[in-house]
């Protein structure tokens, strides 16, 4: 199936379906919640995972007009705020960006003001490494010195919306910033795809990975940046332009026939991930789009979006989504990891689902 022959229906259908059941994951390993009519949001931890599954929740939302969806949101929102939030952290950052998005379409003061006042915090007060690089601080250690690719999704797109939305034009040059000292140490420059990691410490990329789900955060965090930030400068435009085409160019030869990435992209023999191959489809069609990448790299985009639908369930959970993956020091440790229904699996199908539908109404 190709993205210009979808049937819109069934696609809408299907999308319904995805964010139903990441309103029914209750957390990570514990599956859905048994009652299929549990009201709102059951995932009920403030960290990455959910982070990414709301970004997902919201454009979905926003793009269906759903208000009932909107006020789902808030209320979970508002939940975990009353409760307490766990200490800052980069990835206790995430759930940030779908909020900072989230005020412009709701009246709620409080949200703007924990925007504002985390931005700040992140860009004054986070660790920073060598070179003045956000460091991958999370909950369970400091990770002193290293820089990961997942951090620009996870912190610097907020940073830049932060920057956007408050007229702050100093966080969207720390963001901007961000983006070029990880390309400085992630991004290799013979076949332009990124490393998981890089450590100051040692001064090495760990296992040297070619994680596929790390790349994924990069195909999509340059476009969306794009599109957050509409002043971004020529220069920087152009530089990150060049970054995304060099690492897509290596994409396009790592995908399979099928059109699925494997967990490692330059390991064949490597496990079948879907929400990496979900997330590399939905920003090459974001880049496309935005002019960054050529309307012939369509093709590998459908054949990505095909096979994203065909791990999808009556229940409408992706499968073959690979847990959360710390930094690995060799390879097997990136073979190992398990797969479970997550809120960023479900999220990054929402969004490539949820795009493909959007350019459908373009061309209708």
């Amino acid at each position: 199936m190709n993205t210009t022959s979808v049937d819109n229906a069934a696609l809408l259908t299907t999308i319904d379906r995805v964010a139903t059941a990441f309103s029914r994951l209750r957390g990570i390993k514990e599956g859905l919640v048994t009652d299929s009519a549990a009201s709102g949001i059951q995932f009920d931890e403030w960290d990455w995972e959910v982070g990414v599954g709301l970004y997902g929740f919201l454009r979905r939302a926003i793009s269906a007009n759903d208000q009932k969806a909107l006020q789902e949101l808030v209320a979970w929102y508002s939940g975990q705020i009353e409760r307490g939030l766990p200490p800052r952290q980069i990835n206790s950052t995430a759930p940030m960006l779908p909020l900072a998005i989230l005020v412009q379409h709701v009246d709620r003061p409080d949200f703007r003001a924990l925007v504002e006042d985390w931005a700040e915090w992140l860009v004054k007060e986070l660790p920073k490494t060598e070179d003045g690089g956000f460091q991958h601080v999370v909950k369970e250690r400091l990770n002193d010195g290293e820089l990961w690719d997942d951090t620009l999704f996870m912190a610097c797109l907020f940073l830049a919306q932060a920057g956007v939305l408050c007229e702050r034009s100093e966080w969207i040059d720390e963001a901007v910033y961000q983006f070029m000292i990880h390309t400085r140490y992630l991004s290799d420059p013979v076949s332009g795809l990124w490393y998981h990691g890089w450590t100051f410490n040692g001064r090495h990329n760990f296992a040297n990975a070619f994680w596929a789900r790390g790349n994924a955060w990069i195909t999509v965090a340059i476009p969306e940046l794009f599109d957050l930030v509409p002043t971004l400068g020529e220069k920087d435009r152009r530089f990150l332009s060049n970054v995304l085409v060099s690492q897509v160019r290596s994409l396009k030869a790592c995908q399979r026939p099928d059109g699925m990435f494997t967990t490692l992209l330059d390991d064949p023999s490597s496990p079948l991930e879907t929400s990496a191959t979900a997330g590399i489809a939905y920003g090459m069609l974001r880049a496309i789009d935005a002019g960054i990448l050529d309307k012939s790299d369509k093709v590998y985009a459908d054949r990505a979006f095909a096979a994203v639908l065909a791990e999808i369930d009556e229940e409408g959970v992706v499968h073959g989504v690979s847990d959360g993956t710390p930094m690995g020091h060799d390879l097997d440790f990136y073979r190992r990891i398990p797969n479970l229904p997550t809120p960023y699996g479900q999220a990054l199908t929402m969004l490539l689902l949820t795009e493909v539908l959007i350019e459908s109404g373009r061309r209708s």
